[in-house]
């Protein structure tokens, strides 16, 4: 029985690709491995941008801090709780002007918090969230794994390495590209992603 997190981050509803794929393996997931699944919509239900209550908040004792102070902290570590909860997360990512949406890049903000998400062991970052496995779905209308447009790819290359800093270093990675190149290229590119979740569910049958 697994726990799962799914967590969507694309302003695009019901037209986002990461969205559509994401949900597919999370729910695929669950279906062949049984558990529970827990969806966190970014974008229904965005996450606050860090502010001087959070920064200053969540190095200060409980009882000292302001309200506003414990309400950014608190509202941090429900997050934080999820990603500890969960045995197997899937992530999907839209990409906006070269990199994740704003809600993403919030929602990581909030949860990359020194000594609770990763410390430093003899000057080393060292990543607390680990032995989970992570689907990291990314979507973008153009191809970034290769060519001329590799070098821009902020979104799949900031991802993996927040991931990582964290602990979550198990990611296999499901992308979704070259979707505004054509009718034909953008049925290819969904043929496709289709095959790559088919296959990685087959696996876990």
């Amino acid at each position: 029985m697994s726990k799962i997190l799914l967590i969507t981050s694309s302003p695009r509803g019901a037209e986002s690709l990461s969205t559509r794929f994401a949900t597919e393996i999370a729910n695929g997931i669950r279906m062949q491995l049984g558990g529970s699944l827990t969806v966190r919509d970014l974008v229904a239900n965005p996450v606050p941008h860090i502010t001087s209550a959070y920064i200053k908040g969540r190095v200060m004792a409980p009882d000292v801090r302001t309200a506003e102070e414990s309400k950014a902290v608190e509202r941090a570590m429900e997050l934080v709780d999820e990603l500890r909860a969960a045995d197997v997360i899937v992530l999907g990512s839209g990409m906006m002007n070269f990199g994740p949406s704003s809600q993403l890049k919030a929602w990581i903000d909030n949860i990359t918090w020194p000594g609770i998400t990763f410390s430093y062991e003899a000057g080393v970052p060292h990543g607390l969230l680990t032995g989970k496995k992570v689907y990291l779905v990314t979507a973008a209308g153009g191809v970034f794994s290769e060519g001329v447009y590799a070098p821009f790819d902020f979104q799949t290359n900031y991802l993996l390495h927040m991931l990582g800093f964290i602990g979550l270093t198990d990611v296999e990675l499901i992308r979704i590209e070259g979707t505004v190149q054509g009718p034909e290229a953008a049925q290819a590119a969904l043929a496709k992603t289709d095959a790559t979740v088919k296959s990685l569910l087959a696996t876990m049958a």
